[in-house]
């Protein structure tokens, strides 16, 4: 897709634009009602619909699909990324009331290091086409790796790394929270609140996620206009979807699986590409394929988790049954 100059400032803008009015709703720190997540969820894909559906009549069908498999996609993958997000929120206690504004900031600066990111990975695509295979075996590597975890049944632990412990330390952290404040005066001192220091855990740690969306990504489009864009409105609606799906994310036992097909696909695909431009005469697997595999395998998982949850819970509630009447 042929992407000018103006195409690509008006779009930045329009994103900026979409980005100022969330955070000027959101800029007094309130606890998200479940309405208000579940209306701005909608808000924000059926702007990704839209944005899609203009793909396809000012630029073409395939543009049109590629951003669908690339936004689902990446959604899905954001999803799992939400585990995490609950587990940082656990570990630096954050009050109910500011977790919105810490994944607005910390999306923020997931966005635009993803920019960095989908910048450098486009320049090094379109000289070195070997990269495909490095990006197909390292997809069909974690979706491996994901399966064994999942088949481990270990609960996930959130560790602080090395940078966010160096700057705990250089900077020095205050001891509670102070509202909205980043930064405050200590003993003449100026240190970081515990606000600041969950927005940059939750920006620096959603990077780290982007080391298998983005290779998955590219495995569905080459057009860095499209990368762009999926990853942006997948990661803007992230904050929303936190707080819709927080509960329903113990239910999806399933999917872990799920991705790890997906990625593992996906990385198939992109080994089969890179064959192809090296004039291997192999089958090449189309985007409304891919976008069907997609969906399938997140729907087919979503009614596996619903169903392995609920057979859970009957279990659970048969044992606490039978405990109380041993115990009468």
């Amino acid at each position: 897709m042929d992407v000018s100059l103006n195409l690509w400032v008006l779009t930045i803008l329009g994103l900026s634009a979409l980005i100022a009015v969330d955070f000027f709703i959101g800029r007094k720190p309130h606890d998200v009602s479940t309405k208000e997540a579940g209306i701005w969820t909608v808000v924000w894909i059926a702007l990704a619909a839209l944005f899609g559906l203009g793909l396809m009549l000012f630029g073409s069908g395939q543009a049109s699909g590629e951003f669908f498999a690339g936004f689902v996609t990446e959604k899905s993958l954001s999803v799992d990324n939400l585990f995490v997000f609950i587990l940082i929120m656990a570990k630096f206690s954050v009050p109910s009331h500011l977790q919105q504004r810490v994944l607005l900031i910390g999306v923020l600066i997931a966005l635009v290091l993803r920019a960095a990111f989908i910048a450098a990975g486009a320049a090094i695509i379109s000289s070195f086409s070997w990269v495909f295979f490095i990006f197909g075996a390292f997809l069909i590597y974690t979706a491996w790796k994901l399966i064994q975890e999942a088949r481990a049944g270990d609960e996930e632990e959130w560790e602080k790394d090395r940078l966010l412990k160096s700057v705990e330390e250089r900077f020095g952290v205050a001891d509670k929270y102070h509202g909205t404040k980043l930064f405050i005066r200590e003993n003449g001192k100026r240190i970081l609140t515990p606000l600041m220091v969950v927005m940059i855990a939750i920006g620096t740690t959603d990077v780290l996620f982007a080391l298998d969306s983005i290779p998955a990504i590219f495995g569905l489009t080459q057009d860095p206009y499209i990368v762009f864009t999926a990853n942006a409105f997948a990661l803007m609606g992230l904050r929303q979807l936190y707080f819709l799906i927080g509960g329903l994310l113990k239910k999806l036992v399933h999917l872990s699986y799920g991705l790890s097909v997906i990625l593992g696909f996906i990385g198939v695909k992109l080994v089969l590409h890179a064959l192809h431009e090296t004039g291997v005469h192999v089958p090449v697997i189309s985007i409304p394929v891919s976008l069907a595999v997609i969906c399938g395998v997140l729907i087919v998982t979503t009614i596996t988790s619903l169903i392995a949850s609920k057979k859970q819970a009957e279990r659970e509630a048969a044992e606490k049954d039978d405990k109380s009447s041993i115990e009468a």
